[in-house]
């Protein structure tokens, strides 16, 4: 190789190691756009009204506003074509928008970024911007994605869709170059146990202490014990063995996990007050505890036992990921995985007795999450976000084991990134017919 192309190539490779391109205080040019921005409608009569607005922004004077301006079909805005892109590289999309008479942000706002190829055609499929953070009167909108095969030009795309009544202002717009993300590995271990004839919840728990310390070895981050491991096997009734949280399992599961330094997670019954809950419990590396959750979803027989559900999804932040909690009969239903999911979990951790598994694996398929399943007519596994089993335990006494990546993208082959897709493109504007 010659030194001057040597230099030429180095030259190339340092400029997209430090693309960066910021936009903010727009002003219009004689067409009425600023410089390097264009709009897009898929049909004139469908346009929303684009204008730059002096009057809000978020930094410096002047926005890119989008307004629906009445029109039923609106649909459209504005776009930005960056070059210098590197297939196979990663990049950073961060932008801010304030909205008003968008009744429904995530399905109405649509930012994105489309990838090109030489001479403009299409490469790879379009990434959906769906994380979403409120900072005062603004909500930043942010993305981590690689650049596909081919790709050369990222064109953003910062779009208003059906809202008639709506108008959205969009400031501080960054794209950038970044260092790939670290892979996010995680090992998790799930158990498949049983006790029997215990006729105390101490005894059976005390069992499930001592299959984690037979069935784990070595160092894990997540440990997943099975639902109500408090009855199970005591011949007792659920309101016999229900207990205060904290309380005395919750005291023995945070000895479990400060010895193991790994999260735990169980299924208890909880006692507060004169209500019964079939409750989910999450305890940290030093033992502390983290939360809980209170199964929604309730079956008939549990009901007539005399429990209460609960009322909430709630998700817990780790020193690895998000994760969110679901107990048995709550996979029978769509909306507590969704809902976790739109909340950021990367993993479901299901404490099950027994339940469908074609409707376990679509909880993961559908939502792009890892499901990790503990269970006694149920099988215990690790379920990857496509579906596939990656560990199971299919004997009593035995772990299902493995480390999987928190970072890794997986991707429909026609698709694209169908969990940006889906928290970006559900339609939460349509009441389903019969529910209040």
């Amino acid at each position: 190789m010659n030194t001057k192309l040597a230099w030429l190539l180095f030259c190339c490779a340092a400029g997209a190691a430090q693309l960066r391109v910021e936009q903010s205080g727009f002003t219009p040019g004689p067409n009425g756009l600023p410089a390097g921005w264009t709009t897009w409608s898929p049909r004139k009569e469908i346009a929303p009204r684009t204008f730059v607005d002096m009057v809000h922004y978020r930094s410096r004077p002047g926005s890119l506003a989008i307004s629906g301006n009445g029109n039923a079909a609106e649909h459209g805005g504005w776009e930005y074509a960056v070059a210098g892109v590197e297939a196979g590289a990663w990049y950073r999309f961060t932008a801010y928008y304030r909205a008003t008479g968008v009744p429904h942000e995530s399905l109405q706002i649509l930012p994105r970024i489309d990838w090109r190829a030489a001479q403009g055609r299409r490469t790879g499929r379009t990434d959906f911007v769906y994380k979403a953070a409120r900072e005062g009167d603004w909500t930043q909108v942010t993305a981590e994605v690689q650049a596909p095969e081919k790709a050369s030009t990222a064109v953003l795309q910062l779009y208003l869709f059906n809202a008639p009544q709506g108008t959205v202002w969009w400031d501080d717009i960054t794209f950038e170059r970044i260092v790939p993300p670290a892979p996010r590995p995680v090992t998790i271990a799930t158990i498949n146990l049983r006790p029997s004839g215990t006729k105390s919840a101490a005894a059976s728990v005390r069992q499930f202490l001592a299959g984690v310390d037979s069935s784990v070895p070595g160092k894990t981050d997540l440990i997943l014990l099975p639902e109500g491991i408090t009855v199970v096997g005591t011949g007792k009734k659920y309101v016999e063995v229900a207990e205060t949280i904290p309380g005395p399992t919750t005291a023995r599961l945070s000895k479990l996990a400060k010895k193991r330094s790994s999260y735990v997670v169980a299924g208890i019954y909880e006692r507060e007050g004169i209500a019964v809950y079939n409750t989910a419990v999450l305890v940290d590396r030093r033992g502390a505890l983290v939360g809980k959750y209170r199964k929604v979803y309730l079956p008939t027989s549990e009901i007539e036992e005399g429990l209460t559900p609960g009322n909430e999804y709630p998700v817990f932040r780790t020193d690895f990921g998000v994760i969110g909690l679901m107990i048995c009969y709550d996979v029978f239903y769509g909306d507590p995985a969704r809902a976790l999911a739109r909340q950021g979990a990367e993993i479901l951790l299901l404490p099950i007795w027994g339940g469908d598994e074609t409707l376990a694996k679509a909880r993961a398929i559908e939502n792009k999450v890892f499901l990790v399943t503990s269970g006694y007519d149920h099988p215990t596994y690790i379920m990857d976000p496509d579906g596939q089993r990656i560990a199971a335990a299919p004997e009593r006494g035995t772990a299902a084991i493995a480390t999987v990546d928190l970072a890794k993208r997986y991707l429909h082959s026609n698709l694209g990134d169908m969990r940006a897709r889906r928290m970006k493109e559900l339609r939460v504007d349509v009441k389903m017919p019969g529910v209040n």
